[in-house]
């Protein structure tokens, strides 16, 4: 009877195996006809019952990442650490990483970055290298926006809006009002069509309407483009046109970007664009202002990653050859949904640069004929999700697409407007309250670079406008006669005004020649880096003080004197101090003050203040106090 029962478990076990093996061939089958949904169905039915292995959780991991559910793809990758961490391929602590930020583990993401970069030679590893305070970039960047949902979402996939004429056309997998009925392998919903929408003047939209049975085929058609007469539109499509359908050479069917005519009302000569191949992808087209060059997305041979930003030149009825933005731009993951403004700068998304998870968006300036480094758009336009397919127009409004959390559908389309805020006051003397017509208001960044000056107008009001939201300024009044005040200001996160009103003290001190300006304002150093002579924000700040006092005194000239403790030697302290000196007196020429009234010259250790000299044992203040800026008056009318 005991042989009897295991061999009858042993036939049992046997079984489970076949089945579990059959199930697994069928979700491998799926998952390369990138089925995810259906694979992801059969594979966590198989986890489900116990079974664990690399293949299974990294095509979990996968089927959710490719299918932008990324917090579900976070579990799988877990999984998958946890049994095999040491034999994984580099790509999978990337993915991992950006997984765990779509959960907010901002922490173990980046410990996974750390490990993938260590583990690659791949430019988005050293991005973050080199950057390892993103995060606080991005949150210092954050706030600049306001968003809303729009009401053209629905309970599927809706993105990309396009402006047409008075309209607006976007993609969509709804169901309601869809020419077909066909469900996409991939996500489980319909295939996509283009609808159009008009605006109201309130801002919300009319009832969505199939845009047109020319273009709107039973496959995916998206992502469209039209030029400024509404006469030519650009498109993504899948590899379908006359009725017949293309493939590659691993028989899946790609998308190509297609050019479609309107004649007499009738979108009519869909064709492809001829740099399109079988063998990849051609998505997300966008023309330039001019009209003249268009671009797009592609994985196409010679690329960077996964999909890359191209540009390509349109000359009339013929396109010239593709060219790729460049490793600026494009990194080993996904570049996509590609925007350009009225002065040729780049919005686009990406997983590669550096972001809050998944597809952030960025904006990489056109300056002096090439794209700068992208910069984050930050929260709340970026989440830990995908956010992409921005759009924005010459006030600083626009739409975006994003499929976070507390979107209604899959991927919802949301309107943002550029927040911005003004800040304003008056200047009064602090005893009297007498108004200070005259006076001069500065207003900086967080970093002390100057943004504005102006001055207090005859009711000593002064304001400046089109300021960012959520963000830090420092503002500095000064008035001859008067000590200057300065202030850190930091604006509301929603559109409007912040006061800052100034009560000014009359100068009590004498400036005479011979006075030291830098005990009248109490800088006694002025900070640099370890073996540095380049100025630092918070130097600056103090710099900024001098700058104006001179400013208020044109025939004021001053010597700087530069000094440092005894630790190093002589020759070393001495070369040292006069190259702080004389970069010193570069950001004060650079800050408007007249070379010709400025000297200056480093002393090194030869003028100390007190017996903390070589060889001498002395504490660090007592060392701190040897370590000096002086700004001394010579002349004085």
């Amino acid at each position: 009877m005991k042989t009897l029962y295991i061999t009858l478990f042993m036939i049992s076990c046997f079984l489970t195996g076949q089945a579990q093996l059959s199930q697994l061939n069928t979700a491998d089958k799926k998952y390369k006809n990138y089925s995810y949904v259906d694979a992801i169905d059969i594979y966590e039915k198989v986890a489900d019952k116990g079974y664990k292995s690399p293949e299974l959780f990294k095509k979990l991991g996968n089927s959710y990442y490719f299918n932008g559910e990324l917090d579900q793809a976070a579990k799988w990758y877990g999984e998958l650490f946890a049994l095999d961490e040491k034999n994984l391929e580099p790509e999978y602590y990337f993915r991992y990483s950006q997984a765990l930020k779509a959960n907010g583990d901002y922490k173990k993401a980046n410990k996974y970055l750390e490990v993938f970069n260590e583990k690659t030679d791949d430019s988005r590893g050293k991005r973050y290298a080199r950057n390892k305070d993103y995060l606080n970039i991005i949150d210092r960047n954050s706030g600049k926006y306001t968003i809303d949902t729009t009401n053209l979402n629905s309970e599927y996939s809706d993105y990309g809006l396009a402006p047409f004429g008075k309209e607006f056309v976007f993609t969509s997998a709804r169901t309601d009002g869809a020419l077909y009925h066909k469900i996409h392998d991939w996500t489980n919903q319909n295939f996509t069509d283009l609808y159009s929408a008009s605006r109201n003047e309130d801002g919300s939209f009319s009832t969505p309407e199939n845009f047109s049975k020319e273009i709107n085929t039973k496959f995916n058609e998206a992502s469209p483009t039209f030029t400024k007469d509404g006469k030519t539109m650009y498109f993504t499509r899948n590899n379908f046109n006359n009725g017949k359908k293309g493939k590659d050479e691993d028989k899946s069917t790609l998308v190509k970007i297609y050019k479609a005519t309107l004649e007499n009302g009738e979108w009519k000569n869909v064709e492809e664009l001829p740099f399109n191949s079988d063998n990849y992808s051609t998505a997300h087209p966008v023309l330039s202002k001019d009209e003249k060059t268009l671009f797009f997305a592609s994985d196409m041979p010679g690329g960077f990653g996964n999909s890359d930003i191209y540009k390509v030149s349109i000359n009339g009825n013929s396109f010239g050859k593709p060219e790729n933005l460049g490793k600026v731009i494009n990194t080993e993951g996904r570049e996509s949904f590609p925007f350009v403004d009225d002065d040729n700068n780049l919005f686009f998304a990406s997983d590669g640069q550096l972001g809050l998870g998944g597809l952030d968006i960025f904006e990489s300036k056109w300056k002096d004929g090439e794209y700068q480094t992208p910069i984050n758009l930050a929260k709340p336009i970026n989440s830990s999700m995908d956010d992409f397919a921005f759009i924005i127009d010459k006030d600083k409004k626009g739409y975006f697409t994003s499929n976070r959390e507390s979107s209604k559908g899959y991927d919802d389309i949301y309107s943002f407007a550029y927040c911005q805020q003004t800040i304003y006051g008056i200047v009064t003397d602090i005893d009297t309250d007498e108004l200070l017509p005259g006076s001069s208001v500065i207003i900086f960044d967080e970093n002390m670079n100057k943004l504005s000056e102006t001055t207090a107008n005859d009711k000593a009001y002064y304001e400046f406008t089109n300021l960012d939201c959520q963000t830090k300024y420092n503002v500095r009044v000064s008035k001859e006669e008067y000590e200057t005040s300065e202030r850190m200001i930091a604006t509301a996160e929603k559109d409007g005004k912040t006061e800052a009103n100034f009560a000014l003290k009359r100068n009590v001190f004498p400036v005479e020649e011979g006075t030291d300006l830098a005990k009248i304002f109490d800088i006694s150093i002025i900070y640099f880096d370890l073996d540095k002579w380049n100025i630092r924000p918070d130097a600056a700040k103090d710099l900024q003080k001098i700058v104006e006092v001179m400013k208020q005194y044109p025939d004021m000239e001053v010597a700087i004197r530069s000094h440092t403790d005894s630790r190093q030697t002589h020759r070393y302290n001495e070369i040292l101090s006069d190259k702080r000196a004389k970069s010193t007196l570069e950001f004060m020429v650079k800050n408007g003050i007249e070379r010709r009234r400025l000297t200056a010259k480093g002393y090194g250790e030869t003028e100390l203040v007190n017996g903390c000299s070589d060889g001498v044992p002395c504490s660090e203040e007592e060392h701190q106090k040897n370590r000096r800026s002086e700004f001394i008056v010579t002349k004085m009318n």
